[in-house]
This record gives structure tokens, C-alpha cells and sequence, in this order.
């Protein structure tokens, strides 16, 4: 199937009005329907990142599921559920991880699924994949004793690593299409080959993606769905105006926060503000080390405490968030220290910092210019709010706004900015979302998502490497009350907000979310009711 943009916006209008074809009546608890397509709103171009082989981004979360799958899928209570593994056991001295995969799974291009492609893909995520560096950092060795079975053989405990097999976070690829690609590469149409219930057969950057539905999925009858269009929408007075007449069916933070009190009285959508466990939302704003200014304990505490983050909550995120002054968010109530507080908003006293540190105004009454970018899945209120907020102690701020590809390589790679408001999940687990982060062996030119701000102090590290094999979940949680006390003493960082996702959704669109990972699953038991 291939379509230009105008036949492409006419299959739009038609998807949305799509006859079904029920065989039985729909109510409360009814079977699902089969066929039909499902409008999803996007946001951002994808780029080339379909896929979370090697990435941490939004869009490899959300779209890859679709496509590839992983060894597990978890319930609403972050519990492991079976999806290319059956069965699963961990060893007495949680060194060894044993899988049975699914019989009779084939790839996209009709080979086999096997455990070589398991263990291809487990290094291939220690290797490129920003959390999976941390996640498999002990891995020694996947063994493959038969076609189903792959054994998982760490050097040290992984507490965490049976929760990271999910398509989002661990997706398994074919070995045979992934070998021949760097370790860097982007996907696409001719390698996004997956297991999963959907066939992506259409790509056009910047404007759509279409998925098929795949008739040889191992799930009998499943998808319910015939087809997928993900449109991408840049504008976000256009996504209001497509989820409200019809053309558009679901999206993830698909509007302005200020539409969505308007959105609430809409007879035909749903308004579903929940915060998924399995992404663990944190923002925070990160200094450029590189910068000799931020060697200063004094300079990066004058920030910390101009910020009002409570403003934030209000202005930027209109109270869809929660202020969260710890690395840790306070979505992740399990390892949050409630001792950790925010640095008291006086912006007199962080005027005398600077004034102390060797900044005074100048005649124009600057301190100093600073270049503060944000990660493009945010709202640019971010920046807006901390410029208003910085500029009152003399510091003046540049905003640099990009898309999401140049933002990465600004950030990531040529390191062209001082501060950075970025949005790293803590997700299920601190180690994986906030290692990431902080250690220093985790700065790496190129790796989204890393060590941005290039830190380095060894007893973060220590902590986090402490952290990261600490079987006994008591100290465990003391080492990351150490951990969050050491950053937030230090300033390392200026911890923010834990602001969540808002789906909306037409109520037509049933099981939209089925688990913990919100819309990063595969869709597969989604299914749209025409009586709705």
C-alpha cells in the first residue's frame, strides 16, 4: 500500500468514519470487535528511532511495540507477564536468568524467532542502548542450549533486570537483519523487521507511518485492529481540533494542557491523566559541566534557588505535575526520600551567591548569558518560566528550541548548550532511569540520553555501582537515600517536576491501555466499538 499526502489525508477522513464488522452486540464487558484503523496522533517526527535497540527515546518506547516485541509484558502492578517468554526463573544466587521462548514465532520476513536473536539483542543493548549499558552491564555470557531456551549469566546480581524485559525497554530483534548494522543505526522500512501483532509497510518522514495487520501473528485473532495510522502533528492547535471532530482516535500528551479542562466535557473522549508505573516521570534541568562557570557550587545553588518549581507546576504544566525535588521522583514512592526538599525559593540570597562566586551585574544589569535548551517532547512553558525566573538574578537566558533529532545532537553530541531541561524517566527502577544519568561512566559523545552534563564524582559513583547489585531491597533504599541526598546537597542537578502523560482518546477506542507501560505496548488487544 502506498499513498501520497493528499490520498493519505483522505484515508484519514474514511479510517475515522471505518465500518466494522461485529458479529455479536457490544456492551459492558462485550467481546471485542475485529477490523477497522486506528488514528494515533503524534507529536515529534520519529526520525529513525523506531526502535528501543538503542535508544531511550519517546518514540522507540511507543512505536516500537507495535512491531517488536519483548521477553515480557507487566500488568498494572509492574508484574511480569508472558510474551516471547513462557516461563522464567532466576537463580538462588541471582546470577542466572532462564527463559523459555515461545514455539512457533517468526519474524516479519516468515524466519524463525529463536534464542540467538535473544542473545544478539541483550548485547547489542549493553553496547548502544543508554539504560541497557547500565541494565546488562554485568552480563558475561547469553547461552543458547536449544533454539528456546537462552540463559541470562551475570557477574554480579541484577536486582532489576527481570523487570527490564519489556518491548519498550528490551526488545528482542532479528539477528539476522541487525548483525549487518552498526550499533548506532537507525531503522528503517526494510529492517523494521518485528514478532509483534503489526507490519509496518509505510514510512513517510515527517508526515505519516502505516501499520498492517500481521496475519501470522502467534496470538490467534489478534490484532483486532486491521491497521494503524500514526500521523505526525507538530502543531498542537491541530491535534486538538483532529481529536475533537473524529479524525483522530488516541494521543499521548497529544494537546495543549490548556485545552484539556475544555477536553473533559467532550461526550466522545476520554481525558486519562493516570501515571503509568513503568515510566516513573521525572524532569529535570541539567548544567553543561563543560562550562567552567558550573564549577562553582555557588553558581549552580543561585540557580537551584531562583527557581520556583511550585510556578512551574502552575504556569508551564496548568497542575498536571508535582513538584519533585529529589532525583529520585516522587511518582516512584518506593525509593523516594521524603527527607529530600526543595532549595528554598529566595532569590536575594542566590543574588548574593553570585555576588560572592564573582559575577556581579554589569551595567546592563547581566551577570552572565547562559544558552538553556529543552528536550522537544516538552512544553516550551518549561523554558519560558526559568528564562522569567533566571533573568531576575541577572542571568540572561538564550532559549534554543529544535526538533527532536537536532536536539539530540546539540545535547548529546556537539554539546552546544549550558543548560538543558530534560525529561529522563526514572522509570520501574532508579537504577536504570537515574544511573544513566550521573555516572561517570556513562558519559559518551553521540549516547542520547546519557550523562549529559558530563559529571563525575566518585561517590555518586559508588553509589549507584552499590545500588545497581544490592539484592536486599532494605539497603538497597538506603544507598539511594545517599544517593539523592549526596546530588541534591551538591546541586548537581536542579531536580524539578514528576509530570505525567495525558492520553486522550476517542471511547470508541477500547483497552487503549492494558498495563503498566501505558501506550508503550503493542496494541494487539485494542479494538474499536462502533456502538461507542
Amino acid at each position: 500500500m502506498s499513498i501520497n499526502r493528499r490520498s493519505f489525508n483522505q484515508l484519514m477522513l474514511l479510517a475515522s468514519a471505518s465500518t466494522l464488522l461485529p458479529s455479536i452486540s457490544f456492551g459492558q464487558g462485550a467481546a471485542p470487535a475485529t477490523g477497522g484503523t486506528l488514528n494515533w496522533l503524534y507529536r515529534v517526527d520519529p526520525g529513525n528511532a523506531l526502535f528501543a535497540i538503542n535508544t531511550s527515546s519517546g518514540t522507540g518506547q511507543a512505536i516500537g511495540p507495535k512491531i517488536v516485541e519483548g521477553l515480557l509484558t507487566f500488568d498494572l502492578d509492574v508484574r511480569p507477564q508472558p510474551l516471547l517468554a513462557t516461563e522464567w526463573a532466576v537463580s538462588d544466587d541471582n546470577l542466572r536468568y532462564t527463559f523459555k521462548l515461545r514455539k512457533g514465532v517468526k519474524w516479519h520476513d516468515g524466519k524463525d524467532f529463536t534464542s540467538e536473536d535473544v542473545a544478539f539483542s541483550i548485547f547489542r543493548l549493553k553496547e548502544a542502548h543508554p539504560r541497557g549499558r547500565i541494565t546488562y552491564q554485568n552480563v558475561v555470557a547469553v547461552e543458547t542450549p536449544d533454539p528456546l531456551t537462552a540463559v541470562i549469566v551475570l557477574s554480579k546480581p541484577a536486582p532489576f533486570l527481570l523487570s527490564a524485559q519489556s518491548s519498550s525497554e528490551s526488545p528482542i530483534v532479528p539477528k539476522h537483519i541487525f548483525e549487518k548494522l552498526a550499533p548506532g543505526d537507525g531503522q528503517t522500512l526494510q529492517t523494521a523487521i518485528g514478532t509483534g501483532p503489526f507490519k509496518l509497510t509505510e514510512w513517510v518522514a515527517g508526515s505519516h507511518l502505516i501499520f498492517e495487520r500481521n496475519p501470522d501473528y502467534w496470538d490467534a485473532g489478534k490484532p483486532y485492529l486491521d491497521r494503524i495510522i500514526l500521523r505526525v502533528v507538530t502543531d498542537p492547535a491541530a491535534r486538538s481540533a483532529a481529536l475533537e471532530t473524529g479524525e483522530a482516535d488516541i494521543g499521548d500528551n497529544p494537546v495543549p494542557l490548556a485545552d484539556l479542562d475544555r477536553l473533559k466535557q467532550d461526550p466522545h473522549l476520554v481525558v486519562d491523566t493516570t501515571t503509568y508505573a513503568y515510566s516513573g516521570p521525572q524532569q529535570q534541568l541539567f548544567f553543561n559541566y563543560d562550562n567552567p562557570l558550573f564549577a562553582k557550587r555557588e553558581v549552580r545553588l543561585a540557580i537551584a534557588q531562583a527557581i520556583n518549581l511550585q510556578e512551574i507546576v502552575d504556569v508551564a504544566l496548568y497542575g498536571y505535575a508535582q513538584v519533585s525535588p529529589s532525583p529520585v521522583s516522587t511518582a516512584l514512592t518506593k525509593w523516594y526520600d521524603k527527607s529530600v526538599v526543595a532549595h528554598p525559593y529566595d532569590t536575594a540570597a542566590a543574588e548574593k551567591l553570585l555576588d560572592e562566586a564573582g559575577y556581579p551585574r554589569k551595567a546592563d544589569g547581566k551577570r552572565f548569558d547562559l544558552r538553556l535548551t529543552y528536550n522537544s517532547y516538552l512544553p516550551q512553558g518549561y523554558a519560558d518560566v526559568l528564562k522569567s525566573q533566571l533573568e531576575k538574578i541577572g542571568i540572561g537566558i538564550e532559549i534554543r528550541k529544535y526538533d527532536l533529532p537536532t536536539f539530540l545532537k546539540t545535547v548529546y553530541t556537539d554539546r552546544a548548550f549550558d543548560l538543558v531541561v530534560e525529561s529522563l524517566s526514572n522509570t520501574f527502577d532508579p537504577s536504570l532511569g537515574i544511573q544513566r544519568a550521573y555516572w561517570s561512566k556513562n558519559f559518551k559523545i553521540g549516547l542520547p540520553f546519557s550523562n549529559a552534563s558530563h559529571y563525575t564524582n566518585a561517590e555518586a559513583d559508588a553509589l549507584l555501582e552499590a545500588a545497581a547489585t544490592e539484592p536486599d531491597e532494605k539497603k538497597r533504599w538506603e544507598v539511594w537515600s545517599k544517593f539523592q541526598h549526596l546530588i541534591h546537597d551538591e546541586v548537581a542537578s536542579v531536580d524539578l517536576v514528576a509530570a505525567g502523560a495525558q492520553i486522550v482518546a476517542n471511547k470508541r477506542v477500547k483497552n487503549y491501555v492494558t498495563g503498566s507501560q501505558g501506550l508503550n505496548w503493542s496494541f494487539g488487544d485494542l479494538w474499536l466499538d462502533p456502538n461507542a
